[in-house]
């Protein structure tokens, strides 16, 4: 027992040289994981430190401006801000090339992906809250056309992040895909066929006409029109379950992307009921400008169905005055669209509120507006 004892003792005499060695360690890591702990408490409060300064030290309309923009995007800047802080404390363990070099890796990834989340996040919102107002003010039409713009800037955004966070790993990014760029051009008369099922590959990822689990109805030249389940999305093909044989289809992919697709899940519409309430019971005229104003308002939005908008007057229950019922529906294929018409609707009850004030017509608008999911009859 007293031979290990003194062994022991042995081992842990260290040198001069060694001691300063573990007391920097533990001194750098020791700094590196506070800064992280301190981090991830600033970090939580980014969105409102950054508010609380820009109403001190900004116009009111400044301020304005950054909650409608930043608010729906809070977790996102807070999530930006804690990995940008936690990336400065990476300079407490510089030292240690081989374990701050795989650190890095990751957190500049997280840096860059957060970074294009939020500017992908920034631009939807602008587009939303300011791009469609500009528009219908300089008297253009607004359509879906503003979704295509923003898909453009999500993949310029993409490829600018990916381009940083090369450059942040000393990887010529332009050079590669110069060099690529040579070598391909050999590959795509070697492979012309396959590249053509991938370039339809690629076209149906980006555009999305449909994804795995939805109903389809396309016209093939071999199959003539074809109702099917679509099960996978393949690199070359996409694999199509029909529902009463319960056979697999198997179609190249280029085909699918230059077939005309019915896309049946899709087709939906969501019913939009609007209230207005009136201090007094409405007279004939009233009534009329009241429903003129309403589908003028309506009819001349984008994805609104312009049969569909109807108004109901009754009285109502508890308090004297008229209530109007306004319901109609409005047309999408995907969430996107349909937020991009609700963002819509919200101009034309500003619109319907500043008719009826001219008018003279006193009334009050129901808070919030109700959206009921309708199926489309097929």
């Amino acid at each position: 027992m007293e031979i290990l004892l003194t062994n022991i003792k042995k081992w842990l005499l260290l040198d001069e040289e060694t001691r300063k060695f573990f007391i920097l360690l533990g001194v750098n890591f020791g700094l590196f994981f506070l800064f992280i702990i301190l981090s991830l408490l600033i970090g939580k409060y980014t969105a409102q430190i950054i508010s609380t300064i820009i109403r001190r030290f900004s116009p009111q309309q400044i301020a304005r401006i950054y909650e409608s923009l930043i608010t729906p995007l809070e977790k996102v800047l807070q999530v930006t801000g804690t990995l940008f802080l936690i990336s400065f404390c990476l300079n407490f363990i510089q030292i240690y090339a081989g374990f701050y070099q795989f650190l890095k890796f990751f957190i500049n990834l997280a840096v860059v992906i957060s970074l294009a989340t939020l500017a992908s996040g920034l631009f939807r919102q602008m587009l939303r809250i300011y791009g469609i107002d500009l528009l219908r003010k300089i008297g253009l039409e607004v359509d879906e056309l503003l979704l295509v713009f923003e898909t453009i800037a999500n993949t310029i955004i993409g490829f600018i992040s990916a381009l940083a966070f090369a450059q942040s790993q000393n990887i010529n990014l332009i050079g590669l895909l110069a060099g690529l760029g040579i070598g391909g051009i050999a590959v795509a008369f070697a492979a012309q066929n396959t590249l053509e099922q991938l370039l339809g590959t690629i076209v149906l990822y980006l555009d999305r006409p449909f994804v795995p689990g939805e109903y389809i109805r396309i016209n093939l030249s071999s199959q003539g029109i074809l109702f099917a389940r679509v099960e996978a999305i393949g690199l070359r093909s996409t694999k199509l379950r029909t529902p009463a044989k319960s056979t697999l289809v198997i179609v190249p992919n280029s085909m699918m992307a230059n077939a005309d697709v019915e896309n049946i899940t899709r087709g939906k519409k969501v019913m939009v009921l609007l209230y207005l309430d009136f201090p007094r019971s409405l007279d004939k005229s009233e009534q009329a400008l009241l429903e003129k104003v309403v589908k003028e308002s309506t009819g001349s939005l984008f994805g609104i169905d312009p049969d569909s908008t109807k108004i109901n007057l009754y009285p109502q229950e508890d308090q004297p005055g008229t209530r109007a019922r306004v319901s109609f529906f409005i047309l999408g294929s995907n969430e996107n669209s349909i937020d991009f018409r609700k963002r819509l609707l919200e101009l034309a009850n500003e619109g319907i509120s500043k008719k009826l004030i001219f008018y003279g017509i006193d009334f009050t608008m129901q808070e919030p507006t109700l959206y009921v999911d309708s199926p489309v009859t097929i």
